[in-house]
């Protein structure tokens, strides 16, 4: 081989290495979180808060106002949704449940009745896999399965948020929600509740709530966890008290996308 070919094929070779690392990097996925603060403000997510916004996703009402939006994923039921219903018509809090196939299969009389008492029912995927290492035809069977599966025990019909499944996520994925018609919605604030080996009383599920509370707050917090369950009412209470307003993801998400001057906004 002459010097020249030599040259070629380590040059081929170098750039063939740059693309293959540089596909890698665009492809790879993100896992959704933030560094928790107790001061009461918004968290900062770093980047990741210009590539929801590039996609008309979101994490967080920025507004300023004292509006919190709960929302419950829930993958399987471990006895406490009824509960945490009781709770919600008791003090009129709207709220949103992300749900996957699962537990749609399962417990299609509690689909009903989020559905019969005004709460959304989100999309959380049908088997919750990792969007970001499937194909869009995959992403796509996943999203319209659960959709088909909610309106087939409900009178709910259709569907616009979705939480991704792990929270993984990347600029590919929120492309392909949006040519699906869905809006991903992420948190604000959230903490470890899903183990249900490790609850620790209400108290410390209020406390945890409570030290991270902030204007805008979309709070996740999973139905398997008793605290939660136990806590819920005491904590609508009291940030009733400090003046925070509960409102549904709906409230939230079309008054940001009318444009500014319009019905008075």
């Amino acid at each position: 081989m002459n010097k020249k070919r030599s040259i070629l094929l380590i040059t081929c070779m170098f750039f063939l290495s740059f693309s293959m690392n540089h596909i890698d990097v665009q492809a790879k996925g993100y896992g959704w979180g933030f560094k928790k603060n107790s001061n009461h403000e918004i968290p900062d997510v770093g980047i990741y808060r210009d590539i929801l916004k590039k996609y008309g996703a979101y994490y967080v009402d920025d507004s300023g106002e004292k509006n919190v939006y709960l929302t419950f994923d829930n993958g399987y039921e471990q006895g406490y949704t009824n509960e945490v219903l009781d709770v919600l018509k008791k003090e009129n809090v709207p709220a949103t449940f992300f749900v996957t196939g699962h537990y749609v299969t399962s417990q299609p009389e509690l689909i009903k009745r989020m559905v019969n008492e005004g709460h959304i029912v989100g999309n959380h995927s049908y088997h919750h896999p990792d969007f970001t290492i499937v194909t869009k035809d995959v992403m796509k069977r996943e999203l319209e399965s659960l959709e088909k599966a909610v309106a087939n025990v409900s009178d709910q019909k259709d569907m616009k948020y979705l939480r991704p499944p792990k929270g993984m996520f990347n600029e590919e994925t929120l492309q392909w929600s949006n040519e699906l018609g869905y809006i991903q919605v992420f948190w604000s604030l959230a903490f470890i509740d899903w183990n249900t080996d490790s609850q620790r009383g209400w108290q410390f599920a209020f406390d945890q709530i409570m030290k991270q509370i902030h204007p805008g707050a979309i709070i996740l917090l999973h139905a398997v966890s008793e605290d939660n369950a136990k806590a819920l009412e005491h904590l609508i209470k009291e940030l009733r008290e400090e003046g925070y307003t509960f409102k549904s993801l709906d409230d939230f998400v079309i008054k940001d996308k009318i444009p500014e001057g319009i019905y008075g906004y």
